[in-house]
C-alpha cells in the first residue's frame, strides 16, 4: 500500500468516525438529534471503500464501523415495540444502546489515532 494510500484510508476513516460520533452524540443527548442521513452517508462510504482497505489495519476499523450500526439497527429494531407500549423502558433501552453505539465509535477513534486495528477481529 503506498503512503497516498494509507493517507486515503486514514482521512476516509475520520470523515466516517465523525460522522458516526454526530450521529451518536445526538442519539444520547436530548434535542441534539443528528438525521440518520448523516449514518447512511458514513455506512454507505465504508460499504464501498471497504475493499480498498483490505489487508491493511485500516480494514477492521471499517468492519467495526459496519459491524456497530448493523447491530445498533438491530437493537434499535427489537426494542421498539416498548416504545409503541410504555415510553419509559422504550426510553431506557434507546438511551442504553446510544451508548453503547457512541463508546464504540470512540474506541475505534482512540485506536485509529494509535494507527491500532480494532483487536479482536471477530468481536461484536
Amino acid at each position: 500500500m503506498t503512503q497516498d494510500q494509507e493517507n486515503s484510508l486514514t482521512t476516509l476513516g475520520w470523515v466516517s468516525y465523525i460522522l458516526h460520533l454526530v450521529v451518536a452524540v445526538g442519539a444520547v443527548i436530548p434535542s441534539a438529534q443528528a438525521s440518520i442521513v448523516l449514518l447512511l452517508v458514513a455506512l454507505v462510504l465504508d460499504l464501498v471503500k471497504r475493499q480498498d482497505a483490505a489487508g491493511s489495519w485500516h480494514a477492521s476499523h471499517f468492519s467495526w464501523r459496519i459491524r456497530s450500526v448493523i447491530w445498533a439497527g438491530i437493537a434499535y429494531l427489537l426494542t421498539l415495540p416498548l416504545w409503541l407500549l410504555f415510553i419509559f423502558p422504550g426510553w431506557i433501552a434507546w438511551t442504553v444502546i446510544s451508548l453503547w453505539f457512541l463508546y464504540r465509535i470512540v474506541k475505534g477513534m482512540v485506536r485509529m489515532n494509535a494507527r491500532q486495528p480494532m483487536e479482536p477481529a471477530s468481536a461484536i
